[in-house]
């Protein structure tokens, strides 16, 4: 039975907390009210880290180990004074998107079942300009976290070598976002050039530590993921909850406090009196805002060199001198008219539920010792799929280090989701 809500007083408005005592973070015990307490007693650098602008709702109505539904489009009941926004998506497409601008409005997307909070680079009023450079570093399995850091310095030596500061946060999970303010004057598609020049400069500098190669297959070390700059991408914001049992934050952080951090201490439960004893290392971030001049005159450099354009997500409209959009593993060899596997690829599982995409995973590696035995971890690959409104999740396995006649015969996926037949049951529904 659903518990009475809870309205409270927030910046002058009052939130109603539909049912409250709803447990959100099982491992923890903590409930929907908690996760509205912890925002607000982080108010100030979380609202900064989300003012002005739109707002993709990630929601979790059954807590963190339910699957999560994505909601563009602003709820058609909301209170008179969230305001919107009418963002353009890459097809043409538009939604009125959630903006918020102080506590109160962030309460009441909390209270929607938000854990983490995904804005748009973007302020509402200059949509088609970002004002938020991001460089995303998303270590493959198996990297420490010196080695993150390390790559972290790098790229923000590269921002600094063309006069911009680039401001960290852990991400929550395993990575590190760099957060680059930026006058709102140039594209989505210049700023992610930007970036990827940002990548690209990194991996010529550390190449050995760090890449810019887009398909999991190729990648080592951290990638820098440009990507995350093109339109209607977006990253969990500072001090945002991520969806872990621990209840991890997105932790903004000086460059000193993030060479000797240990991510996993930043939780709902530690994040609040840390903000309240040394204030929110991310206050000046909005102080200045630089130019892109210098790193697309380096995008311009490397392009001359013969880099081109590197591969856009795959719903995008390709672009002119774009590398060719398909994996490594699935391009034809010149000359032949059939496809020839560059890498020995297996499909061993695709689940709704990434726990259950992981369990399949454990059961091949348990029918394959010998096999898994012989795998780096950069070789398990576990892809977030894109669905029509939510994630799933599928694991292959990449088998170059195991010798041609010891590679196990591909077989039905285990477990053998298909999004496909969703879609249709959700079209006759």
């Amino acid at each position: 039975m659903a518990s009475p809500r809870e309205v409270l007083t927030i910046a002058g408005r009052e939130v109603a907390i539909s049912n409250p005592t709803k447990v959100f973070f099982p491992a923890l015990g903590l409930t929907k009210l908690d996760l509205v307490r912890y925002y607000l007693a982080v108010a100030d650098g979380a609202v900064r880290g989300v003012a002005g602008r739109p707002l993709v709702l990630k929601r979790f109505p059954d807590g963190v180990d339910a699957e999560p539904f994505y909601q563009k489009r602003a709820p058609t009941q909301r209170p008179p004074w969230i305001e919107t926004a009418v963002f353009t998506f890459p097809s043409g497409r538009t939604a009125e998107e959630v903006v918020v601008r102080d506590a109160a409005a962030l309460a009441w997307v909390v209270n929607l079942g938000c854990v983490d909070l995904n804005p748009q680079p973007v302020r509402a009023a200059d949509l088609d300009h970002p004002d938020e450079l991001r460089i995303d570093l998303d270590p493959v399995p198996g990297v420490a976290w010196p080695q993150i850091v390390e790559v972290a310095q790098l790229a923000r030596a590269v921002l600094a070598d063309h006069g911009l500061v680039g401001w960290p946060k852990t991400s929550g999970s395993r990575g590190v976002h760099v957060l680059v303010r930026i006058r709102p004057a140039w594209s989505f598609t210049e700023v992610r050039r930007a970036a990827l020049a940002v990548a690209r400069e990194v991996e010529r500098r550390a190449p050995t530590l760090a890449t810019s190669k887009w398909w999991k297959e190729e990648r080592h070390g951290v990638f820098l993921d440009y990507n995350q700059n093109a339109r209607d991408r977006t990253t969990a914001s500072a001090y945002s909850v991520r969806p872990t049992a621990d209840a991890r934050v997105s932790m903004p952080l000086t460059w000193d406090a993030l060479a000797t951090c240990d991510p996993a201490a930043f939780t709902i439960a530690t994040v609040p009196a840390l903000v309240a004893a040394h204030g929110d290392a991310h206050a000046a971030i909005d102080d200045v805002a630089g130019e892109l001049d210098g790193l697309l005159a380096l995008a311009g450099q490397q392009a001359a060199a013969g880099l081109g354009d590197a591969p856009w997500p795959p719903h995008f409209a390709k672009t002119s001198g774009e590398a060719p959009r398909v994996a490594p593993s699935r391009a034809r060899t010149p000359g032949r008219a059939r496809r020839t596997p560059k890498l020995p690829l297996l499909l061993i599982g695709q689940a709704k539920r990434k726990e259950d995409a992981l369990a399949g995973l454990a059961r091949w590696q348990a029918r394959h010792p010998a096999v898994a035995a012989r795998l780096a971890p950069e070789d398990v690959l576990v892809d977030t799929m894109r669905g029509r409104s939510s994630a799933y999740y599928r694991v292959r396995i990449n088998l170059q280090r195991v010798p041609e006649a010891e590679r196990p015969a591909e077989v039905a996926p285990d477990p053998d989701y298909d999004p496909a037949v969703e879609w249709a049951g959700a079209r006759r529904r």
